[in-house]
């Protein structure tokens, strides 16, 4: 029995001292994997060029405002306009810095941001369905919202926490601070 708690804690005491480089590593690769290409290509419907956001961006970030205005962006003001560049700019840049690990723990709290403010307009705008919505607790971990972005919030978290880990630009960043 001895052999096998040595063993035990063998294992499992590497894998903690591993934990501050591998938790890291494998938040920004489970990211890159699973929500990169995601925000990627959300983004991509947003922006006919640098400062000239789809009609489909203002409809994605303001979709009451756009069907009150007939879906016609000229109704719309410049503060909706700001939104929108923000949004689909932080959309494109936000998980390219995740990914590479440059200035990762701001990223990773924008992206949690960024998450909360598209769960609202998802719930407030979209008018999403309280089957999609989800709850904790409910035997059910198929939920579009409360379920999936609890996991990748966390996700962020570890990030937030941990930093980018040592295959990063933070850290090449910190060698010559």
């Amino acid at each position: 029995m001895t052999a096998l708690i040595r063993l035990h804690d063998a294992i499992f005491g590497a894998l903690a001292a591993a934990a501050p480089w591998l938790l890291p590593t494998l938040a920004r690769a489970v990211f890159a994997g699973v929500l990169f290409v995601y925000y990627w290509h959300s983004a991509g419907t947003k922006l006919d060029g640098l400062f000239s956001p789809s009609l489909g961006a203002y409809a994605q970030i303001f979709p009451r405002a756009m069907e009150a205005a007939g879906y016609d962006i000229s109704q719309l003001t410049a503060f909706h306009t700001a939104v929108v560049l923000a949004g689909s700019w932080a959309e494109y840049l936000l998980p390219v810095l995740i990914v590479a690990g440059l200035f990762t723990r701001l990223a990773a709290v924008g992206m949690l941001g960024f998450i909360v403010v598209q769960s609202w307009v998802d719930v407030t705008g979209h008018g999403l369905a309280a089957d999609d919505i989800g709850a904790w607790f409910d035997r059910d971990p198929a939920s579009l919202l409360l379920d999936q972005r609890a996991f990748w919030a966390f996700l962020l978290a570890v990030l937030v926490v941990k930093g980018a880990g040592p295959l990063s630009a933070d850290r090449m960043l910190a060698r010559f601070r």
